[in-house]
């Protein structure tokens, strides 16, 4: 059996198209265009590109793009005096401040100064309180990505027996809290998980956040299980010098065994930005909504 390839790439494209959709509603009944900000804190390379990526694609479904930079230098207070700013502009419905931020500043209390409902990352001790008790939040954007991604191969997932392997708040926690939502029956299995093989066999649903390269072998997938893969681990290549993209998952021997897996690079990667877009036109909704009561 080789394993049905889940195309993250064609269904973030979806997804961003009925963001579109959506934006293009919003407008003509509320004359509202839905406002993403980010905020980038000096020069990292990776952070650039992935924020230009963001502000095309955020422009691309007919949204407002607004970006703040700062250099490296730049102070807590002045990264929080941006933040009070943008909680206030009835233009902005998502803020977004890219991490990492310089050792100076407090990553914890920039996040928890962004207004919850504008909290489009979905990682303000609110919005993970709303998660774990089952209110309308907003959810983190790669753990949304995933749940979304298992959807497209068994659009209901209740009374699956999901294992998620890695414990982080970024994907593990709320990743476990949203599969809670769909009914699954959830195990978070780590690092120090006894016999994590034999919990892993057990799954219906993997989802592989470890950080940890090749570490799933395709004799601990059960015949037919979903394989989502969070991993994104550069390791050398065969050729000297080069290095290569690999996952969690030891994809070649997984694609044998599982019943659908995505790929990497091209699986949960550009799930992160659509669902980034997802979120914001929730919030505008919502927050246009609270406005009209």
């Amino acid at each position: 059996m080789t394993a049905e390839i889940i195309d993250g790439k064609a269904i973030a494209q979806a997804l961003r198209h009925e963001v579109a959709r959506r934006v293009q509603a919003l407008q003509a009944a509320r004359g509202v265009t839905p406002g993403l900000a980010v905020v980038l804190v000096g020069e990292d390379p990776a952070s650039e590109v992935y924020v230009r990526n963001k502000g095309a694609q955020t422009r691309e479904a007919g949204m407002a793009s607004f970006e703040h930079k700062l250099p490296a230098t730049a102070t807590q207070a002045e990264v929080l005096a941006i933040v009070a700013r943008l909680n206030t502009d009835a233009n902005v419905h998502g803020i977004l401040v890219q991490l990492p931020l310089p050792p100076q500043i407090d990553a914890a209390a920039v996040l928890r100064a962004i207004d919850p409902d504008k909290d489009v990352d979905g990682f303000h001790p609110i919005n993970v309180g709303r998660l774990v008790i089952g209110e309308p939040c907003l959810t983190p954007c790669t753990p949304t990505g995933c749940v979304l991604l298992a959807k497209t191969v068994t659009p209901k997932l209740a009374g699956l027996e999901a294992v998620v392997i890695g414990r982080s708040t970024i994907v593990g926690k709320p990743v476990a809290q949203l599969l809670l939502r769909e009914d699954c029956t959830v195990t978070i299995a780590h690092s120090r998980t006894r016999d994590l093989p034999a919990v892993v066999r057990r799954a219906d649903l993997i989802i592989a956040a470890a950080g940890r390269p090749l570490m799933v072998r395709g004799n601990w997938i059960k015949p037919g299980a979903i394989v989502i893969d969070v991993g994104i681990n550069r390791v050398a290549a065969d050729v000297a010098g080069k290095t290569r993209l690999v996952g969690d998952v030891a994809y070649d021997e997984a694609l044998q065994v599982a019943g659908a897996i995505t790929p990497v690079p091209g699986g949960v990667g550009p799930m992160t930005i659509a669902c980034l877009l997802k979120n914001t036109v929730d919030a505008a909704e919502r927050i246009r909504q609270s406005l009209a009561n």
